[in-house]
Protein backbone atom coordinates (compact mmCIF):
# COMPACT_ATOMS: atom_id res chain seq x y z
CA UNK A 1 0.00 0.00 0.00
CA UNK A 2 1.21 3.44 -0.74
CA UNK A 3 1.68 5.74 2.18
CA UNK A 4 0.81 9.33 1.70
CA UNK A 5 3.47 11.74 2.74
CA UNK A 6 2.34 14.09 5.39
CA UNK A 7 3.73 17.55 5.25
CA UNK A 8 4.09 19.66 8.33
CA UNK A 9 1.49 22.38 8.59
CA UNK A 10 2.99 25.67 7.76
CA UNK A 11 1.70 28.43 9.98
CA UNK A 12 3.36 31.27 8.12
CA UNK A 13 2.33 32.67 4.81
CA UNK A 14 3.34 30.87 1.73
CA UNK A 15 6.04 32.06 -0.49
CA UNK A 16 4.89 34.25 -3.26
CA UNK A 17 1.62 35.22 -1.59
CA UNK A 18 1.27 38.83 -0.49
CA UNK A 19 0.91 39.37 3.19
CA UNK A 20 -2.25 41.12 4.32
CA UNK A 21 -0.58 42.60 7.35
CA UNK A 22 1.45 45.79 6.98
CA UNK A 23 5.13 45.60 7.72
CA UNK A 24 5.99 46.50 11.27
CA UNK A 25 8.88 48.88 11.71
CA UNK A 26 11.14 49.20 14.62
CA UNK A 27 11.52 45.44 15.11
CA UNK A 28 14.55 45.01 12.97
CA UNK A 29 12.59 44.93 9.78
CA UNK A 30 13.22 47.09 6.75
CA UNK A 31 9.69 48.36 6.48
CA UNK A 32 8.54 51.97 6.63
CA UNK A 33 8.58 53.72 10.03
CA UNK A 34 5.34 54.31 11.89
CA UNK A 35 3.89 57.81 11.86
CA UNK A 36 4.56 59.64 15.12
CA UNK A 37 1.59 59.82 17.43
CA UNK A 38 0.47 63.29 18.45
CA UNK A 39 1.60 64.06 21.91
CA UNK A 40 -0.93 64.76 24.63
CA UNK A 41 -1.96 68.39 24.88
CA UNK A 42 -0.08 70.00 27.69
CA UNK A 43 -0.37 73.49 29.26
CA UNK A 44 0.18 76.17 26.64
CA UNK A 45 3.40 78.06 27.04
CA UNK A 46 2.73 81.63 28.09
CA UNK A 47 4.35 84.27 25.91
CA UNK A 48 7.16 86.09 27.62
CA UNK A 49 6.29 89.60 28.71
CA UNK A 50 8.14 92.37 27.01
CA UNK A 51 10.54 93.92 29.45
CA UNK A 52 9.89 91.30 32.17
CA UNK A 53 13.04 90.22 34.04
CA UNK A 54 14.21 86.65 33.51
CA UNK A 55 13.96 84.11 36.30
CA UNK A 56 16.84 84.26 38.68
CA UNK A 57 17.86 87.76 37.67
CA UNK A 58 17.63 90.80 39.96
CA UNK A 59 14.40 92.85 39.64
CA UNK A 60 14.77 96.02 37.64
CA UNK A 61 13.97 99.13 39.68
CA UNK A 62 12.16 101.77 37.71
CA UNK A 63 12.67 105.35 38.82
CA UNK A 64 9.54 107.46 39.20
CA UNK A 65 9.14 109.86 36.32
CA UNK A 66 8.78 113.43 37.53
CA UNK A 67 6.37 115.45 35.46
CA UNK A 68 6.94 119.19 35.57
CA UNK A 69 3.74 121.13 35.64
CA UNK A 70 3.66 124.42 33.80
CA UNK A 71 3.64 127.54 35.93
CA UNK A 72 0.15 128.99 36.43
CA UNK A 73 -0.52 132.25 34.63
CA UNK A 74 -0.34 135.53 36.47
CA UNK A 75 -4.12 135.98 36.33
CA UNK A 76 -4.79 132.77 38.25
CA UNK A 77 -2.17 133.64 40.85
CA UNK A 78 -3.74 137.06 41.34
CA UNK A 79 -7.16 135.48 41.83
CA UNK A 80 -5.83 133.22 44.59
CA UNK A 81 -4.59 136.21 46.60
CA UNK A 82 -6.87 137.41 49.39
CA UNK A 83 -9.21 140.13 48.14
CA UNK A 84 -11.32 141.49 51.01
CA UNK A 85 -14.05 143.96 50.17
CA UNK A 86 -14.03 147.04 52.40
CA UNK A 87 -16.61 149.75 52.61
CA UNK A 88 -15.64 153.40 52.28
CA UNK A 89 -15.38 153.80 56.05
CA UNK A 90 -13.56 150.47 56.41
CA UNK A 91 -11.08 151.45 53.72
CA UNK A 92 -10.35 154.75 55.51
CA UNK A 93 -9.82 153.00 58.85
CA UNK A 94 -7.61 150.35 57.24
CA UNK A 95 -5.41 152.85 55.40
CA UNK A 96 -5.12 155.22 58.39
CA UNK A 97 -4.31 152.44 60.87
CA UNK A 98 -1.67 150.85 58.63
CA UNK A 99 0.03 154.15 57.93
CA UNK A 100 0.01 155.11 61.61
CA UNK A 101 1.69 151.78 62.49
CA UNK A 102 4.23 152.31 59.71
CA UNK A 103 4.94 155.80 61.08
CA UNK A 104 5.57 154.37 64.55
CA UNK A 105 7.92 151.72 63.13
CA UNK A 106 9.69 154.37 61.09
CA UNK A 107 10.22 156.46 64.22
CA UNK A 108 11.65 153.48 66.11
CA UNK A 109 13.81 151.95 63.38
CA UNK A 110 14.79 154.85 61.11
CA UNK A 111 14.49 157.79 63.52
CA UNK A 112 11.47 159.27 61.75
CA UNK A 113 12.68 159.21 58.13
CA UNK A 114 10.09 160.93 55.96
CA UNK A 115 11.42 159.31 52.80
CA UNK A 116 10.90 155.77 54.13
CA UNK A 117 7.40 156.63 55.27
CA UNK A 118 6.53 158.20 51.92
CA UNK A 119 7.77 155.19 49.96
CA UNK A 120 5.66 152.84 52.09
CA UNK A 121 2.66 155.08 51.49
CA UNK A 122 2.41 154.04 47.81
CA UNK A 123 1.68 150.29 48.25
CA UNK A 124 -0.79 151.03 51.04
CA UNK A 125 -2.73 153.32 48.69
CA UNK A 126 -2.73 150.64 45.99
CA UNK A 127 -4.04 147.96 48.38
CA UNK A 128 -6.74 150.28 49.67
CA UNK A 129 -7.95 151.02 46.13
CA UNK A 130 -7.98 147.32 45.30
CA UNK A 131 -9.74 146.14 48.44
CA UNK A 132 -12.51 148.73 48.57
CA UNK A 133 -15.73 147.27 47.25
CA UNK A 134 -17.07 148.34 43.86
CA UNK A 135 -19.78 150.60 45.20
CA UNK A 136 -17.30 152.66 47.26
CA UNK A 137 -14.34 152.57 44.88
CA UNK A 138 -14.61 156.32 44.27
CA UNK A 139 -13.70 156.98 47.91
CA UNK A 140 -10.17 155.56 47.55
CA UNK A 141 -8.55 158.81 46.24
CA UNK A 142 -10.21 160.75 49.08
CA UNK A 143 -8.97 158.33 51.74
CA UNK A 144 -5.31 158.50 50.68
CA UNK A 145 -4.38 162.10 51.71
CA UNK A 146 -6.30 161.85 55.01
CA UNK A 147 -4.52 158.62 55.94
CA UNK A 148 -1.18 160.12 54.91
CA UNK A 149 -1.70 162.97 57.37
CA UNK A 150 -2.67 160.58 60.18
CA UNK A 151 0.46 158.49 59.61
CA UNK A 152 2.68 161.59 59.82
CA UNK A 153 1.75 162.26 63.47
CA UNK A 154 4.44 160.02 65.03
CA UNK A 155 7.01 161.00 62.36
CA UNK A 156 6.62 164.80 62.36
CA UNK A 157 9.11 166.81 64.43
CA UNK A 158 7.71 168.40 67.58
CA UNK A 159 9.66 169.00 70.78
CA UNK A 160 7.09 171.05 72.66
CA UNK A 161 3.32 170.94 72.84
CA UNK A 162 0.54 170.79 70.31
CA UNK A 163 1.62 173.94 68.46
CA UNK A 164 5.08 172.60 67.68
CA UNK A 165 3.59 169.23 66.63
CA UNK A 166 1.23 170.99 64.23
CA UNK A 167 4.07 173.02 62.76
CA UNK A 168 6.10 169.85 62.22
CA UNK A 169 3.09 168.21 60.55
CA UNK A 170 2.61 171.12 58.15
CA UNK A 171 6.31 171.12 57.33
CA UNK A 172 6.25 167.38 56.61
CA UNK A 173 3.23 167.78 54.34
CA UNK A 174 4.93 170.54 52.43
CA UNK A 175 8.20 168.65 51.96
CA UNK A 176 6.53 165.37 51.04
CA UNK A 177 3.82 166.80 48.78
CA UNK A 178 5.22 164.93 45.77
CA UNK A 179 4.83 161.55 47.45
CA UNK A 180 1.37 162.54 48.64
CA UNK A 181 0.28 163.36 45.09
CA UNK A 182 1.86 160.16 43.76
CA UNK A 183 -0.01 157.95 46.23
CA UNK A 184 -3.28 159.76 45.55
CA UNK A 185 -2.70 159.35 41.80
CA UNK A 186 -2.08 155.61 42.19
CA UNK A 187 -5.31 155.20 44.16
CA UNK A 188 -7.19 157.31 41.61
CA UNK A 189 -5.95 155.30 38.62
CA UNK A 190 -6.84 151.97 40.19
CA UNK A 191 -10.26 153.28 41.19
CA UNK A 192 -10.87 154.60 37.66
CA UNK A 193 -9.95 151.29 36.03
CA UNK A 194 -12.21 149.36 38.39
CA UNK A 195 -15.06 151.78 37.78
CA UNK A 196 -14.75 151.45 33.99
CA UNK A 197 -14.73 147.67 34.22
CA UNK A 198 -17.81 147.80 36.42
CA UNK A 199 -19.68 149.98 33.91
CA UNK A 200 -18.72 147.70 31.00
CA UNK A 201 -19.87 144.65 32.92
CA UNK A 202 -23.23 146.26 33.60
CA UNK A 203 -23.65 147.12 29.91
CA UNK A 204 -22.95 143.52 28.91
CA UNK A 205 -25.49 142.26 31.40
CA UNK A 206 -28.11 144.66 30.01
CA UNK A 207 -27.40 143.54 26.44
CA UNK A 208 -27.61 139.88 27.49
CA UNK A 209 -31.02 140.48 29.03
Amino acid sequence: MEQHRTRPQQHGPRRGTPSSLPPQGGRGGSGAARPARPSAPGPAARPARVGAPARGSAPVQHRPVTVRRPAPPVGKVARRLPAPRLTGLGGGLFCGAVLFLLGCLDQLLFDGSLTVYSVLFLPVCALTALWVRRGDVVSAPVIAPIAFTVGLLPVADGNGGIASRLMGLVTALATQAGWLYAGTLVAGLIATVRKIRLLNQRRRQRRAR
